[in-house]
């Protein structure tokens, strides 16, 4: 199925619905701290999209045998990779990473970016994974200029993570946004250069495409389980995980990143 290349028009209406993403995280960032809840976080995220007259995306959303999701964001500590479930029953804890995902749906159109955060003082190895995560998303980023492919994103996330001695998520990609919270293409953080070691499709870069980049990195093996809850997904071996994701368009000047404040 082709990308659908978005108008200048419509465009605008995607940079506010990411710029009331990036001030949901930003309300969170200021939040985030031992003893806050999982919970307490999406509040406040429910709360800054209903601000700004947006609807949450994750809540509700019920793809193939998933259950319907039951909050705003999702939240994922340390070896959850993503889609961990807000609870009042989860409190941060210092030393812990927390990935945390919002997506809203402004005027017709969505807004979809991520971030993982330290909750107070962190170890190395920690700040280590969430420097490489954010390195792999800005390379990814880089790499998002016409005359480049879809493959030649999922190369510059696989390269950086590699590089900097962390494995990518295989089986959890980016993703087209627009209309829908999922579109094509699907952007992967990796990519073999025999087809049959993966089932992606390649494709130009156009102007007017649409797509969030969201590299996920694994201080361990990439090995991932889904827990019973039908959602939270966990490396196999306990090791630490991170998630940075943007939303971003191509246009003739270069990649725009539509979920800045």
């Amino acid at each position: 199925m082709a990308p659908i290349l978005k108008s200048p028009d419509e465009l605008q209406i995607m940079r506010e619905a990411g710029r009331i993403v990036a001030v949901a995280h930003e309300e969170m960032r200021l939040a985030i701290q031992p003893g806050v809840t999982t919970k307490d976080l999406d509040t406040i995220a429910l709360t800054v999209l209903g601000d700004h007259g947006a609807e949450p995306c994750f809540l509700g959303y019920a793809p193939g045998e998933h259950p319907p999701f039951p909050a705003t964001i999702t939240a994922s500590i340390n070896q959850e990779l993503v889609h961990g479930i807000p609870s009042d029953n989860r409190v941060l804890e210092e030393g812990d990473i927390i990935g945390i995902d919002v997506a809203c749906f402004h005027q017709g159109f969505v807004g979809d970016a991520a971030f993982t955060h330290p909750v107070g003082d962190v170890s190395r190895s920690a700040e280590r994974l969430l420097r490489a995560t954010e390195s792999a998303l800005t390379a990814a980023i880089d790499a998002s200029v016409v005359g480049n492919r879809i493959s030649d994103v999922a190369k510059a996330t696989m390269k950086r993570a590699g590089r900097l001695g962390y494995s990518v998520a295989r089986e959890y990609t980016g993703h087209g946004v627009g209309r829908s919270m999922h579109e094509e293409p699907q952007v992967p953080n990796w990519w073999h250069s025999r087809r049959s070691k993966h089932k992606w499709e390649d494709c130009d870069l156009q102007v007017g495409m649409t797509y969030a980049i969201e590299p996920m990195l694994i201080a361990g093996r990439p090995d991932l389980m889904e827990l019973e809850d039908g959602w939270t997904v966990v490396t196999k071996d306990g090791s630490l995980t991170a998630h940075f994701e943007h939303t971003v368009a191509i246009t003739e000047d270069g990649p725009a990143i539509l979920t800045l404040p």
